[in-house]
């Protein structure tokens, strides 16, 4: 039990949940971000491009005590364009950590310096050595 407690509390006052904490407090921040660019931006303008209101709350099967199918086909459309929202951002910020992450390209190295006259010459014997052989 000792054991337990001691992990719990390395766990409890370690970076991980604060790192949690954080995330979690933050994530909720985003999804009113979210929430907002579905049912304020997307949401009418799909209305717009389809014709319609895009509500399909009150849609039911069986009649009006039905099954209320309409509420679930308004979760899907939000699930689906959040799901778009989301994955459209996490390209976005990929994107920019790649750009920021490539190393800057090396400026050209200088063209060698001529060689020397002493360092023409011993190549020159070098090769008439090597044509002899």
């Amino acid at each position: 039990m000792k054991k337990f407690l001691e992990e719990f509390k390395e766990f409890a006052i370690g970076g991980n949940l604060i790192d949690m904490a954080v995330g979690v407090i933050v994530g909720g921040a985003f999804n009113k971000i979210v929430g907002s660019l579905v049912a304020d931006i997307f949401t009418p303008a799909l209305g717009l491009i389809f014709g319609s209101q895009m509500n399909f709350t009150e849609l039911t099967i069986g009649g009006e005590n039905g099954i209320l199918i309409g509420n679930f086909i308004n979760a899907v459309i939000t699930f689906i364009l959040t799901a778009l929202c989301l994955f459209s951002v996490i390209k976005a910020i990929n994107a920019a950590k790649r750009k920021m992450a490539k190393p800057e390209e090396p400026a050209e190295e200088p063209a060698p310096a001529e060689p020397s006259d002493e360092v023409k010459l011993l190549t020159e014997i070098k090769e008439l050595l090597a044509n002899k052989k």
